[in-house]
């Protein structure tokens, strides 16, 4: 009988020990290592949450990799450090936004892709307000896209060939098509940067009036517009 207790013991305690050795490897599996990709995206996410929060100077890399549960070597392994970060976060969200804006011009009625390049922006600033937030402010550092105001150009670009094309359909100097896109797209851009904040009226009444304004503001262009005023340059 002591054999057999002792027996018993033995067995308990072996099986005990590898219940134990099985639920410390089971802990073990569920820590999976992140590949190089996997991080630098994780980084990027963060970092790209807490630049719309604070801004660039209220961003530290001790935050950004606290959060991201690394050390701060990591950060400067992926990006040399908090500006090249941003520099990545930036140059996404411009890409992005051009895209969005570029591949949303398809209609062939003038007023119809007014109408759609109103909608992209504010598509756009619903679905990525974060990178919207980080896009209007002032960029401490240089990107590969440039800047907001140099993207907003590109964006006019697109909208200056359509111009163009209308202008001289009607008569209108189409040299004169370059100025005006600028002014439309800005237009879009101010609006946006207002809406992001207030989000009122609801995106397609503002896509609506921003339309009215400028298809009603086209449709009655004189061909060569004077000041009433005293001043001449």
């Amino acid at each position: 009988m002591a054999i057999d207790s002792s027996a018993n013991n033995g067995s308990k305690g072996k099986s005990s020990g590898s219940s134990g050795s099985a639920s410390s490897g089971g802990r073990r599996a569920r820590r999976v290592r992140m590949t190089g990709a996997e991080r630098r995206e994780q980084l990027l996410d963060i970092g790209r949450t807490l630049f719309a929060e604070r801004g660039y100077e209220g961003t530290s890399v001790e935050e950004i990799a606290a959060k991201a549960g690394v050390s701060k070597p990591v950060v400067y392994e992926h990006f040399g450090g908090k500006e090249g970060l941003y520099a990545v976060v930036v140059d996404r969200e411009m890409r992005q936004l051009l895209d969005m804006v570029t591949g949303a011009l398809t209609a062939g009625h003038p007023r119809e892709l007014l109408e759609q390049a109103a909608f992209a922006l504010l598509d756009y600033i619903e679905t990525f307000t974060d990178g919207f937030r980080i896009l209007v402010r002032d960029s401490p550092v240089a990107q590969s896209t440039g800047t907001f105001a140099s993207l907003i150009s590109d964006i006019a670009t697109q909208v200056e060939d359509i111009l163009g094309l209308e202008f001289k359909a009607r008569g209108f100097d189409p040299k004169l098509a370059p100025l005006y896109a600028q002014a439309l797209v800005g237009m879009v851009a101010l609006t946006g940067q207002w809406w992001v904040d207030t989000r009122k009226p609801k995106k397609a009444e503002v896509a609506a009036h921003l339309v009215n304004l400028a298809w009603h503001g086209l449709g009655n262009l004189e061909p060569k517009p004077r000041l009433i005023g005293h001043r001449k340059n």
